[in-house]
């Protein structure tokens, strides 16, 4: 018998734990007092996936991730993980050269971003690295520099040229063919690479490290079981969702326990003890 919690891919995982606690609260932002129980971001989730199905995200793409820790940011998580692509967790402190490696490096087809963080523009950055942005029309980029980059995703409300933002890719989702996307999600295996983090290339040229379902669900579970949670418990996630203290440590601990998350932007400490208080 296996020593694992599950062999289930990630995607199938969360559905599990949707089918067992469908109203039980999953994510809660108090600063806004945004709340999803598991179906409801479960539903999102779908609809992000085959949006991104619907424009030619395919199993084995690499999807990048630039943005704090919005509810997006999982979204786009679970969404590829679900179609079998894989997410390129990108640092938020990144300026253009360091971005500009990873894009090369990681054969990203798509990357998600938001406007920036702090005193760093993310669109001068990618229009700076991606000019021909400007000019290409919108899934249908070819860029010079960057042979495998083909979309670019907006996460905001705020419509760019050449880029998809995710409220469009959600409604593109709603139209697709569900059946299409069973098949899909059927192919998805518990060995597939769905997330993908780079090391801080401190002793050199920073490395995408290159993780299954297998490794971070089953990781989260046993961080989760050391900490003694259940489901009603509640995470203060406010460590970046980039690294894998925030993605395994903190998201995989919480689904496979069935636990509440109770996230932040970033990290503030006035905002992270009222938050406590509230929740």
């Amino acid at each position: 018998m296996s020593e694992l919690f599950t062999e289930l891919p990630l995607g199938k995982f969360f559905e599990s734990m949707v089918e067992k606690q469908p109203d039980h609260e999953f994510i809660v932002y108090p600063d806004r007092n945004l709340r999803f129980t598991y179906k409801e971001f479960d539903e999102r989730i779908d609809n992000l996936a085959k949006g991104m199905l619907a424009i030619g995200i395919e199993k084995g793409d690499h999807v990048g991730i630039w943005a704090k820790n919005v509810p997006e940011w999982l979204t786009y998580m679970f969404a590829t993980a679900k179609i079998g692509a894989t997410i390129v967790t990108v640092n938020t402190a990144y300026q253009s050269h360091e971005l500009e490696y990873v894009l090369r490096q990681s054969d990203m087809k798509a990357l998600a971003m938001t406007d920036g963080f702090r005193d760093t523009s993310y669109f001068d950055i990618i229009n700076e690295l991606v000019p021909e942005l400007k000019s290409c029309a919108r899934g249908h980029l070819v860029a010079e520099k960057f042979p495998h980059l083909k979309f670019i995703f907006h996460v905001g409300q705020e419509k760019h040229r050449g880029m998809y933002n995710t409220n469009e890719l959600i409604l593109l989702g709603m139209n697709y063919d569900d059946d299409e996307y069973q098949k899909v999600k059927d192919a998805v295996t518990q060995h597939d690479v769905i997330n993908m983090q780079y090391t801080s290339g401190t002793e050199g040229f920073p490395k995408g490290v290159m993780l299954t379902s297998r490794n971070i669900v089953n990781d989260g579970y046993y961080i989760g079981e050391n900490m003694n949670y259940s489901p009603k418990d509640r995470l203060l996630l406010q460590v970046p969702l980039f690294h894998c203290f925030g993605t395994v440590l903190g998201v995989m601990a919480v689904i496979t326990h069935g636990s509440t998350m109770v996230v932040l932007e970033e990290y503030d400490p006035l905002l992270a003890i009222s938050s406590i208080q509230k929740e």
